[in-house]
């Protein structure tokens, strides 16, 4: 190194974690952000790099880190930095000094040119020099100092410093990694904890991947036990000139994020013993998230031992405690340190009051006595009692202190610290005002479609009058109460028959009280006067839904009570009560026409048969003169006409009938004079049937057309014995109905002997 000493830039710039819990601070990026850094005199930013100096002689720059860095437990740490050393120097001395990475004691100021490569005088920690001027030949050269202690040699020329042990000096590399010229030079420096002597350093140097030094460095002068200290890059320039610059700078430190750097909690003296213990352990928290991710350990505050029994420390009066937290999956530092600052305290609990609800008047409450406000004191344990004698006796203990079910009162707490000091509180139960409700009903019309049951709207319902209040709908007193099933749909539209709900009433306490409601569905309401009626097809008649009514509305249109000149068909009518509409259906049915069955025609007298239709029957043969017999008698021979209504008089049924005109006695002996029976003036009709029988009922003629429906009086080919005989003759009228005809009597045939 020539008279300039290269101020070693401390480059660290606070980035993103390498890995979980480490920190990276950088100088990167184009211009180089030094957010977190201090640029020193000629130290500029040029791009995407740091020029420390100008290629100028007498110069001299640095840049440290802003906030010191604590690697009093590091175990280990990293950094990586490129540098470049070029321009056209001077002509006696070519071109220097060069430049130091550095991590001093003290914020680095009195920065100088030359040989101390801008290393403040007397500066004491780990400085790394990377010397170009031989200050013995005045000439070229490319060495690495190493310097583990105080720069307190002739013109504080690291050069020159060998303390044993803390010191070190490189061959010249000129020949085989000449630190000058127009290209980047990557360099690797990581320092590690000598296992074998705890309190050096194991420093690794690469040089684009060629490792310079690998050895202890035991600190001497003031570096020994130092504690912190600062990062940063300084280079100088004294009678020879160069420029010097460095950029992708990166210092690793795996800091552990603390969350609090002191915790002070609440402890007492035990006032048997006037000691405390403590579970310093049961502050690891307090200091880092996820702590089981971390090695602790304690020691008392100037003690370098640590403590054996962290989780039962024993302390008298006030103890400070530092917690060193180290990441035990870190290849880098670990500097996470935090204080336990133990002040004991006299120890009181604080009286407390709870309040409960009275829910739906059941005239207790459920308390959690554990809620209690009667410390802040973490990790004590909790006896309650239901009077202070208890208490003192150690009798009745709660064992139910989270659900205690009690009236308003008042309880007893014991609380005892991890110290074992105790005190003791009152816990006032105070029950919140019952929530007042009412029992209501809602009355609803049914539905037309499913008459059992009816809408109901379930949110119009007032069950309180009391403000700041929700409610909520259930099924039943019990899904209520437990909070299930609760109806939470089509509540202005909720379908149901008639029966109860439960809705329960929550105030802002959380008090609830439940109110049953009834639900009724008004049933519908017909008239008792208005029924089917049957009238003649043709008729018309009046229909009548009765009086009470608040409206009516018929399927014809019309609103009065009655509508009339009604005929045949199918009507509704809505009829109002109150606020339900029930609708009605009535018929008109056209009677049923009365069916003529049979007809018998014995003689001169006929007999009507009518099935159907509503009796009583009236019977015409004329439809003008009516009677109530259906016989009728003297009838003409000859084609007639019987008419036929039942009690509705409607129009009669007509049917035609033929009254034969036949004679009572043949004399077949052929004298042309009624020698024979002639049906054939009945051929034409339907279905004709003609028998003759003898007393006997034994058939002797069947009339058909083969015998052209004439009788002779024989049988058989052979003239029948002088007798009387009977005649049966039937056949079907001509008309809709197809009537049935039975015509029968007596005749005389007289034979001669």
């Amino acid at each position: 190194m020539k008279k300039d000493i290269l101020i070693f830039l401390l480059t660290i710039l606070l980035c993103l974690p390498v890995k979980i819990h480490s920190q990276t601070y950088q100088l990167s990026g184009n211009p180089v952000n030094t957010t977190g850094w201090d640029l020193v005199s000629d130290a500029v930013v040029s791009g995407d790099f740091i020029r420390l100096t100008t290629d100028q002689t007498s110069k001299y720059g640095a840049i440290k880190l802003s906030t010191p860095i604590t690697l009093s437990y590091c175990d280990k740490w990293k950094v990586e930095f490129d540098f470049r050393i070029d321009g056209n120097g001077t002509a006696q001395f070519g071109r220097g000094d060069g430049f130091t990475f550095w991590y001093l004691v003290n914020p680095p100021t009195g920065f100088v040119a030359g040989g101390g490569l801008g290393i403040p005088a007397n500066a004491s920690g780990l400085m790394v020099g990377f010397d170009i001027f031989n200050n013995a030949t005045e000439g070229q050269m490319s060495k690495v100092h190493i310097l583990y202690g105080t720069n307190n040699t002739a013109g504080n020329n690291i050069e020159f410093n060998n303390t044993p042990n803390s010191t070190f000096h490189s061959p010249d590399l000129n020949a085989t990694q000449p630190f000058v010229g127009s290209t980047y030079k990557h360099v690797e420096v990581n320092g590690e904890t000598d296992l074998t002597n705890p309190a050096n350093w194991i420093i690794k140097i690469k040089i684009d991947g060629v490792l310079i030094v690998d050895q202890s460095f035991a600190p001497s002068g003031a570096a020994i036990g130092m504690t912190q200290g600062y990062f940063g890059f300084s280079a100088a320039t004294g009678g020879a000139s160069a420029r010097h610059s460095i950029k992708n700078v990166k210092v690793f430190v795996d800091k552990v994020p603390i969350l609090n750097n002191t915790v002070t909690p609440f402890v007492c003296a035990n006032p048997a013993t006037g000691n405390g213990v403590v579970d310093l352990t049961s502050y690891n928290n307090q200091f880092v998230n996820n702590p089981g991710n971390y090695i602790f350990t304690y020691y008392i505050q100037g003690s370098s031992t640590p403590i054996a029994n962290p989780s039962a420390f024993q302390y008298t009066g006030n103890t400070t405690i530092k917690v060193v937290v180290k990441d035990p999956t870190s290849t880098l530092c670990d500097n996470g340190d935090g204080i336990i600052q133990l002040n004991p305290t006299p120890f009181a609990a604080s009286d407390a009051t709870l309040n409960g609800c009275n829910n739906n008047n059941a005239g207790t409450a459920t308390f959690d006595l554990t809620s209690a406000a009667v410390t802040t004191v973490p990790g004590v344990t909790k006896e309650f009692y239901p009077s202070l004698y208890d208490l003192n006796a150690g009798t009745n203990l709660i064992t139910n202190p989270a659900v205690y079910v009690s009236p308003a009162a008042t309880v007893y707490v014991k609380v005892t610290t991890q110290q074992g000091c105790v005190s003791t509180a009152k816990i006032t139960l105070n029950i919140y005002p019952v929530v007042v409700v009412n029992d209501a009903e809602i009355r609803s019309c049914s539905i037309e479609t499913n008459p059992s049951t009816a809408s109901f709207n379930l949110t119009g319902v007032s069950v309180t009058t009391q403000n700041g209040t929700t409610k909520k709908y259930y099924p039943s007193l019990t899904d209520a109460i437990n909070g299930t099933n609760e109806i939470t749909t089509n509540l202005t539209t909720y379908i149901a028959p008639t029966g109860v709900i439960y809705i329960k009433v929550t105030n802002a306490n959380g008090c609830y009280s439940v109110a049953k409601v009834t639900l009724t569905v008004i049933p519908p309401t017909f008239s008792t006067v208005l029924k089917d009626k049957i009238i003649c097809m043709e008729g018309k008649t009046t229909l009548d839904a009765g009086p009470g009514f608040k409206s009516y509305e018929w399927s014809t249109g019309a609103t009065t009570q009655t509508i009339s000149n009604v005929g045949v068909g199918t009507y509704w009518v809505k009829l109002k009560t109150g606020d339900c509409v029930a609708v009605q259906t009535v018929k008109v049915y056209a009677s049923e026409n009365p069916v003529v069955t049979s007809i018998d025609i014995s003689g001169n007298t006929v007999t009507v048969y009518v099935n159907g239709g509503t009796p009583p029957y009236q019977y015409s043969m004329d439809n003008v003169n009516w009677q109530d017999s259906n016989i009728f008698s003297n009838v003409s021979r000859g084609e007639a006409k019987v008419f036929v209504k039942d009690s509705y008089n409607c129009a009669p049924i007509e049917i035609n009938i033929t009254v034969p005109n036949l004679i009572n006695v043949i004399t077949p002996n052929d004298d042309g004079i009624n020698d024979v029976v002639d049906y054939s003036a009945l051929a034409h009709k339907q279905n004709l049937e003609v028998n003759i029988y003898d007393r006997y009922g034994v058939q002797l003629f069947k009339a058909d057309k083969t015998n052209r429906y004439i009788w002779n009086g024989t049988a058989n080919g052979r003239r029948v014995p002088t007798g009387s005989y009977w005649y049966s003759v039937t056949w079907n009228e001509n008309n809709k109905i197809s009537t049935p005809i039975k015509f029968s009597g007596w005749i005389m045939v007289k034979n001669r002997d």
